[in-house]
C-alpha cells in the first residue's frame, strides 16, 4: 500500500489537504471517505477502513474538511452546506487523477453529508454510511448550553472531544435547514446503512430512518457493540471487510485475489501500520493473514510469523508421510502433526555442534491411524524426516535481500 499526500481546493476557496491510500497492485475502484464531525482525514477509524480497502484493491481518499486538521480555511465560517461543496471538490480532483470515485462513505455526519452530496458525483455508483445522523441537525446537541449563546450572540466557543471550537449562528441556520430525507429517497445509488446498536452519540433509530428513507438497493448492517468513532481496530476492520464485499455486486470490482502476486512469490502487505497485521498473498489463489498477538502488541488476526513456520514443517510432514504410505499401499487411515517452536540455549542441546547463544528448537509429535505394525510406524516415523521442509531448516540456507528500484 502507498499513500499520497497531496492538495486541492475546496469549496470556499481554501486549500484542503488529503491523502489517497492506493493499492499495492492494480486499482479496481476508488472511493471517497468523509471524516465525522470536528474529527480529521487522520482519526484511527479512517486510517483503518482506508488500508484495509487499499489492501483489497480499492483506492481511497481522505480529506480534511475546511477549517479541521492540515486544511486551510475557517471552521467557524463552514456549515452542512460548505461540506457538501468540498466533497465535490474532493470527487473533481479524484476524477482529474484518474480515480472518478464510484464508492461513497461517510462516518457520522460525514455519512449524512455523502448522502447529500451523492447526486453531484456522477461517478458514484454505491454510498455507506457508519453510524450517520437521519437529520445533521444532530450535531446540535454536542454544544450543550452553547447552542442558546450561539443563537443570541451570533457566534461562541465550544469544547467539542478535547478541542475548542467557534461555531458561527451560520452553521446552526445550515444545518437546522438541511433536510436528507428527499435527498435519500432520490438517492439512485446502491446503499449500505452500517451503525452499532450501542452507538451512544447517534442513537440505532437514525439507521432506522435512513433505510426506510431509501429505496432498493439498500443493505443494513448492524456494527454489534462497536462505539460511534469505531476506536476498536477490529471493528473498523470488520467495517472495511464488510463494506469491500457488499461494494463487489455494485462495482466493476474483478473476482481476482486482492494485490495478486506473480507465480512463486510470497506476497506480504502491511494492512495495519499501528499494528503488526499483515496480508499475505500467494500466488492468484490463496490471501492469509499474519499478525502478533496481543500481548506483542499485536491483535492476534492470523498466526505469526513462526507460527507460520510451525505450519510449513507440519504440513510438509503430514504430506510426505501420506505420499509414502500411499506409494507403498499401506494402510494409512489418518495422519496428524502437532509442532511447537521454541528457543533454547545451545549449550542444552547435546547432538547440537553449536554450543553459543541460543537456538531454534521445532519439536513434533505425530499421530498415525490405521492397521500399522511397529515395524511400519517406526519407517514412518523415518520418513517424517525426509520432508523437504525439515531438510531446509537442518541445511545451510541462503537469503538474498534487494530494494526494488
Amino acid at each position: 500500500m502507498a499513500i499520497d499526500r497531496m492538495d486541492f481546493t475546496g469549496a470556499s476557496g481554501a486549500t484542503l489537504a488529503a491523502r489517497i491510500d492506493r493499492p499495492a497492485g492494480r486499482v479496481k475502484a476508488s472511493a471517497l471517505f468523509a471524516h465525522c464531525f470536528t474529527c480529521g482525514k487522520d482519526i484511527a477509524a479512517a486510517r483503518r477502513i482506508a488500508a484495509r480497502l487499499s489492501v483489497l484493491g480499492i483506492a481511497v481518499m481522505r480529506f480534511d474538511f475546511t477549517g479541521l486538521g492540515h486544511s486551510g480555511g475557517e471552521f467557524a465560517n463552514t456549515g452542512f452546506t460548505s461540506n457538501i461543496g468540498d466533497l465535490v471538490a474532493a470527487a473533481e480532483h479524484m476524477t482529474a487523477q484518474g480515480l472518478a470515485p464510484s464508492l461513497l462513505i461517510g462516518h457520522s455526519l460525514g455519512g449524512a453529508a455523502v448522502l447529500a452530496a451523492a447526486a453531484r458525483i456522477r461517478s458514484a455508483k454505491a454510498v455507506v454510511t457508519i453510524g450517520a445522523p437521519a437529520d445533521p441537525g444532530h450535531v446540535l446537541h454536542n454544544f450543550g448550553a452553547a447552542l442558546e449563546t450561539i443563537r443570541t450572540a451570533g457566534e461562541a466557543e465550544v469544547s467539542l472531544a478535547g478541542r475548542t471550537f467557534r461555531i458561527a449562528r451560520s452553521f446552526i441556520d445550515d444545518v437546522e435547514a438541511a433536510r436528507l430525507t428527499p435527498a435519500i429517497a432520490a438517492l439512485d445509488r446502491a446503499l449500505l446503512v452500517l451503525h452499532a446498536p450501542r452507538d451512544a452519540t447517534v442513537g440505532i433509530e437514525n439507521a432506522g430512518q435512513i433505510f426506510t428513507a431509501a429505496k432498493h438497493p439498500k443493505s443494513f448492517v448492524t456494527l454489534d457493540d462497536a462505539d460511534h468513532l469505531l476506536t476498536r481496530a477490529e471493528d473498523a476492520d470488520y467495517a472495511a471487510e464488510v463494506i469491500a464485499a457488499w461494494a463487489s455486486r455494485y462495482l466493476d470490482l474483478a473476482e481476482t485475489p486482492p494485490a495478486d502476486a506473480p507465480e512463486g512469490i510470497t506476497r506480504v502487505i502491511e494492512a495495519d501500520p499501528d499494528g503488526f497485521l499483515q496480508d499475505v498473498v500467494v500466488g492468484s489463489s490463496h490471501r492469509l493473514l499474519g499478525d502478533e498477538p496481543a500481548s506483542y502488541g499485536g491483535r492476534d488476526a492470523g498466526p505469526s510469523p513462526y507460527q507460520f513456520l510451525t505450519a510449513a514443517l507440519g504440513t510438509c510432514t503430514a504430506m510426505t508421510i501420506r505420499m509414502y504410505a500411499r506409494r507403498k499401499e499401506i494402510a494409512l487411515e489418518h495422519v496428524s502433526v502437532d509442532v511447537s517452536h521454541h528457543k533454547i540455549h545451545a549449550e542444552d542441546c547435546a547432538a547440537c555442534e553449536t554450543k553459543a547463544g541460543k537456538i531454534d528448537r521445532f519439536q513434533r509429535v505425530i499421530r498415525l491411524t490405521g492397521d500399522l505394525d511397529l515395524p511400519t510406524r517406526k519407517r514412518l516415523l523415518e520418513i517424517a524426516d525426509k520432508c523437504p521442509v525439515h531438510r531446509t531448516l537442518e541445511n545451510e540456507v541462503l537469503i538474498e535481500t534487494r530494494l526494488e528500484e
